[in-house]
């Protein structure tokens, strides 16, 4: 089930008030939990259940084994969680790339060579549930953590239904804990601000993301007929399309948590609103971002030595997360490109320009600031036009056309046609509504946390009633699965 679904609309409810319901002593809280995560996860596909189980029994098992050994049978240990853990995620999202690889570096040389594809099935969520094991144990080894000895805890930590299948990805240190406290509900802390949170997901989701998602779809694939102003179209509404699927799965799995008494970290910080590459990653998928920063950047050297490892981090860095991202050269390359773009804040030392959470105090942005947004912006969107293609050649193709009809009236007046007659103005009118809400709430850790928090209670009710008849209007007919489930 998706959270977007009716049967999830079913699920939480029924979930939330069992949960409550159970007394807080003891261990029956976490027993439900994990029955519930177990149910979630199994009602994609039940076979795969085993794999987290066998995951959670690994890296249990190691993580104890940690506790009174020496330090050469530690990283014995650790080495066995890692194969483990990344062997299973090798064989089901990249065995069939390495296969096609082969026979394509074959076919390049003039040779005929062929081998079958595996009919492999990609476990839903594997990549991000695999990285959050990966974190505890490497964080035992490191002891930044003890090793859980409670089970039941730890599995109920691996499996934790709302941010399960597409993070964010918990680190043990902050998650773990939460399932050895007591929880007592408190309305506003979770019940309101939860319901708050899940609600601007919904909006970003179901209104922003598939209302984009049945353009982009027709236009990249129709893209051989399509104009340059077109095309650009299609790619800036990806731009959304993708920040609203995945930002929106992030804040239901967020205000979920909420619900059940548990804090999850930030994973989006209003990235559109970056000044430059840099910080747009410190803003975009904060939990996979920071986690190739602990557990990869910082141990091959970080930014110490000198300019020629700092390059040769970065791009294995961004290499490595294109890759994460999906088993096709076009990830590769949209990681290697962001490398590039990076690299002159990097060489420059401008990298850490724009530190800090807020981008500005003020409502309306100097012509600086909003150039730098905007330039930031095209950037990225460049960089999403190899991240949706399906493959470079398409990709290439694309800003091809785009660029060589930037200044053709007859290509733009194609867009303003196809707005008229096909697209219609509706979504665009929606994009500015959802630009508008980002950037008065962009004090917040989401939209709607700070929004009209100041004004009475009329003001706020009217607002969130806004939103609510928006998402009851606008909510796409067509139900698109999350982008990111597919990683």
């Amino acid at each position: 089930m998706i959270f977007t679904s009716f049967e999830f609309a079913l699920f939480l409810p029924v979930a939330f008030l069992v949960y409550w319901m159970i007394p807080a002593s003891g261990k029956w809280r976490n027993v439900f939990l994990l029955l519930a995560s177990y149910f979630f996860y199994g009602s994609w596909d039940w076979r795969f259940l085993g794999l987290i189980v066998f995951s959670t029994l690994i890296d249990y098992k190691v993580g104890v084994s940690m506790l009174d050994s020496s330090r050469s049978r530690q990283k014995k240990l650790l080495f066995l969680s890692v194969f483990s853990n990344l062997s299973i995620l090798f064989y089901f999202k990249y065995s069939n790339f390495f296969i096609e690889s082969f026979v394509d570096s074959f076919s390049f040389l003039g040779m005929s060579f062929s081998i079958n594809r595996l009919s492999i099935i990609l476990p839903v969520g594997i990549s991000f549930y695999t990285f959050q094991t990966l974190s505890y144990t490497i964080d035992v080894y490191r002891k930044q953590i003890k090793p859980k000895k409670e089970l039941l805890e730890f599995a109920a930590f691996v499996t934790f239904f709302p941010q399960l299948v597409a993070g964010p990805i918990e680190r043990a240190t902050n998650l773990l804990p939460q399932f050895s406290t007591k929880k007592v509900f408190r309305y506003y802390e979770n019940g309101v601000r939860g319901i708050k949170q899940i609600l601007w997901g919904l909006f970003k989701k179901a209104v922003i993301a598939d209302n984009c998602a049945e353009i982009v779809n027709e236009i990249f694939t129709n893209y051989n007929d399509e104009s340059g102003y077109v095309l650009m179209f299609g790619a800036i509404l990806f731009s959304f399309q993708i920040y609203g699927d995945f930002s929106g799965y992030s804040d239901i799995a967020i205000g979920t948590a909420r619900l059940f008494g548990f804090d999850l970290m930030q994973n989006f910080n209003f990235p559109y609103f970056s000044r430059d590459i840099a910080d747009f990653w410190r803003r975009w998928h904060i939990s996979l971002s920071t986690w190739f920063r602990d557990y990869l950047y910082i141990p091959l050297g970080g930014s110490k030595g000198g300019m020629k490892s700092k390059i040769r981090n970065t791009f294995i860095i961004f290499l490595i997360s294109g890759f994460w991202h999906g088993a096709n050269w076009t990830f590769v390359f949209w990681g290697g490109l962001n490398a590039l773009l990076f690299l002159p804040l990097l060489v420059f030392g401008k990298n850490r320009k724009n530190l800090g959470d807020k981008v500005t105090d003020r409502l309306i942005p100097s012509f600086r600031e909003v150039s730098s947004m905007v330039f930031t912006f095209c950037l990225i969107t460049i960089c999403w036009v190899f991240f949706r293609s399906e493959s470079l050649s398409q990709a290439f193709y694309i800003l091809k056309t785009i660029f060589k009809d930037l200044f053709s009236k007859e290509a733009m007046v194609k867009l303003v046609n196809q707005l008229h007659w096909e697209y219609g103005y509706i979504i665009p009118c929606l994009l500015v509504i959802f630009l508008i809400i980002e950037w008065v709430g962009k004090s917040g850790t989401y939209a709607l946390e700070t929004i009209f928090m100041s004004s009475n209670k009329v003001v706020r009710r009217l607002f969130y009633s806004f939103i609510v008849l928006l998402i009851s209007f606008y909510m796409a007919t067509i139900e698109s699965p999350f982008i990111y489930f597919d990683f």
